[in-house]
């Protein structure tokens, strides 16, 4: 167990790797190592083969310190402390305040790892067993340290301190409601929320510590003291879920306000083109003199064809006329 000092002047114990875990971690990236070595002086033997006995020697020379040394610098480097045996184990190189380790680092890690792990790798066996946190000389020199980030379940739940109970949050409901959260810092609700999530990580008496600190820190900045019997880091975790609450609630009015503006102007724009659309169907003009539609043809009378005229028939003589009629 190693205790380290954040940027946030809080101290966290972090699980430190033991000598077995990482000569496993260890075996384990020798074994590519050794892989990507055969594999480039094969590539290179097939592809120059005509070279002198000294420019092989050299080539060979060049590979073997580039997979011992500046490979594994490159790949902790670009992955930030987890080589595959690492991450195979859980484990993971970081720097002595628990920061993630850069490009120096490595390298210091891998130069002097020639020294550690020559004689059969007795340097660092020694050096890791007189360290209290397991460090080899190339951590002493680097400034860095192994830690265990994937942690069994026994050590997780060793100490863990569990989430806030419902039936707590509804009682301490009204005390909550009424804080006044505007005089507690950042600084105290970052280091609040680092403390509480890494609880599990964390040993008994540590996290115990961290807890009643904290605890009248803000109980100090709010105004509202602990109550009676309730563990510090319950107290932390109900104080911190009230300002993630006000914040979600913010948040969420804000969304909400940000999403009926933003229907507003949509149902805006649609009346808008709507209106254009309705303004640019003009009704068709009716000129003067033009019939508005096709003139329908005159419906067809059939009639019955007149009598052809006969030849002119003589007046019938007058009723009642008895006197004599000249001749025509």
């Amino acid at each position: 167990m190693s205790e380290l000092v954040t940027g946030e002047a809080v101290v966290l114990g972090l699980r430190t790797a033991r000598l077995p875990s990482r000569a496993l971690a260890r075996l384990l990236d020798w074994a590519v190592y050794t892989v990507a070595f055969v594999v480039l002086i094969l590539g290179l033997s097939l592809g120059i083969s005509d070279l002198e006995t000294a420019a092989a020697a050299a080539l060979t020379l060049s590979t073997f310190v580039f997979c011992t040394v500046l490979l594994p610098t490159l790949v902790e480097t670009l992955s930030q402390g987890r080589s595959l045996g690492k991450v195979a184990l859980g484990l993971r190189v970081v720097r002595a305040d628990g920061g993630p380790i850069r490009f120096r680092h490595a390298l210091v890690r891998g130069l002097v790892g020639i020294i550690d792990f020559g004689m059969f790798a007795m340097p660092a066996v020694v050096a890791s067993l007189c360290s209290a946190e397991g460090r080899r000389l190339g951590d002493v020199f680097g400034g860095t340290m192994v830690i265990r980030e994937r942690l069994p379940h026994g050590a997780r739940d060793q100490g863990a301190v569990p989430p806030v109970p419902p039936q707590v949050m509804n009682a301490l409901g009204a005390d909550l409601v009424a804080l006044d959260l505007s005089a507690v810092p950042d600084g105290l609700w970052l280091s609040a929320r680092q403390v509480l999530g890494r609880m599990h990580e964390l040993d008994k008496p540590v996290a115990a510590a961290l807890g009643d600190r904290m605890a009248a820190d803000m109980a100090q900045r709010t105004g509202w003291p602990v109550p009676a019997g309730l563990p510090s880091l319950v107290y932390l975790g109900a104080v911190v879920m009230e300002r993630q609450r006000r914040e979600w609630e913010r948040a969420s009015a804000a969304a909400y306000a940000m999403y009926a503006a933003q229907q507003a102007q949509l149902m805006q724009q649609a009346q808008q083109a709507q209106q254009a659309q309705q303004a640019q169907q003009v009704p068709p003009v009716h000129r003067p003199g033009y019939p508005q539609s096709a003139p329908q043809p005159a419906a067809v009378t059939l009639a019955k064809p007149a009598k052809p005229a006969g030849p002119a028939e003589a007046p019938a003589p007058a009723a009642g006329g008895g006197g004599f009629v000249p001749p025509a």
